[in-house]
C-alpha cells in the first residue's frame, strides 16, 4: 500500500521534478536547496487540522509551499523594525517583519529532486534555480558586511481560532528571528539599543520539531543593520 501512494506521489510531482542530486543541504552558485516535512495526521495548538488526514496531493502541495517561503526568506527576506524593549522602563519587545518579495507557489525555478515517507511524514529535498539577478542578491547576503545569527522560536501552544498550518509555522520563524536578532546585539552593543532596523534573511532551510505541544524552530539567519538607536537620543 504505501509502496503505491509513494508511486502516485511521484507521478504528482513530475512536473516539477528533476534527477537527484544527492542530498547536500550546502549553497552553491546556481542553486540553493533545503528539506521540509509534512506531517500526514497535522493537529497543531489544540487543533485538528481541516484536511486531516492529508492525502498524497495535499501533502505534496503543502510542501511545495512551504519550500516557496523559506526560498523565499532565504532570496528575499525581510525588512526588520526591532523595538529591543526594556522591562525595568515597561518598553515592550516588538519584531516588525515585512516581506521584501516572494517566490511564488508554482513557480518553475522550484524544483523536487527527493522524495521519502517514513513515520507518517512526507519528506521532501526542493532545489531553486537561481537567474543571474538572483545570484547577485544571493551574493550580497554572503558578503563580509552581513552579520550571522542564529535562535531558536515557538509558536503557541494552544490557540481559540486556528490560523492554519503554514501561519502558526511562521509565528514560530518570526519568534526565531526575534530570539536571533536579541542575541546578536547583546554580543555586539555594548548598550542595549532602543531600536534597530535593517534587513534579514534566512541562512539555511530551519529545522522544526514539537516541544510540549507546539512547532519549535531553530534557524541561522543573516542580518544587514542599517540603523541602531540608542535609548540616550530619546
Amino acid at each position: 500500500m504505501m509502496s503505491r501512494i509513494f508511486l502516485s506521489f511521484c507521478l504528482f510531482l513530475s512536473v516539477f521534478s528533476i534527477s537527484a542530486q544527492g542530498r547536500d543541504v550546502g549553497n552553491h552558485q546556481y542553486v540553493i536547496r533545503g528539506e521540509v516535512y509534512v506531517d500526514l495526521e497535522p493537529i497543531y495548538a489544540g487543533h485538528v487540522d481541516s484536511e486531516y488526514p492529508l492525502d498524497i496531493s495535499a501533502a505534496s502541495r503543502r510542501a511545495l509551499e512551504e519550500a516557496a517561503m523559506f526560498f523565499s526568506a532565504m532570496i528575499y527576506g525581510w525588512s526588520f523594525h526591532y523595538d529591543v524593549g526594556e522591562r525595568a522602563r515597561r518598553i515592550d519587545e516588538i519584531l516588525e517583519l515585512t516581506p521584501v518579495s516572494r517566490i511564488e507557489f508554482g513557480d518553475p525555478a522550484l524544483k523536487v529532486t527527493d522524495t521519502e515517507i517514513r513515520d507518517m511524514r512526507l519528506r521532501v529535498w526542493a532545489d531553486y534555480h537561481l537567474n543571474d539577478a538572483l545570484q547577485r542578491r544571493m551574493q550580497v547576503w554572503r558578503s563580509g558586511t552581513i552579520r550571522n545569527a542564529q535562535g531558536i522560536g515557538y509558536s503557541p501552544s494552544h490557540v481559540d481560532e486556528y490560523p492554519g498550518w503554514l501561519a502558526l509555522k511562521k509565528i514560530a520563524l518570526d519568534d526565531a528571528a526575534r530570539s536571533a536578532l536579541r542575541a546578536m546585539l547583546r554580543g555586539s552593543e555594548r548598550n542595549r539599543p532602543k531600536e534597530v532596523t535593517g534587513f534579514i534573511s534566512l541562512a539555511s532551510f530551519p529545522r522544526y520539531y514539537i516541544e510540549s505541544g507546539r512547532w519549535a524552530v531553530s534557524a541561522r539567519f543573516r542580518v544587514q543593520i542599517m540603523e541602531i538607536i540608542p535609548f540616550a537620543a530619546y
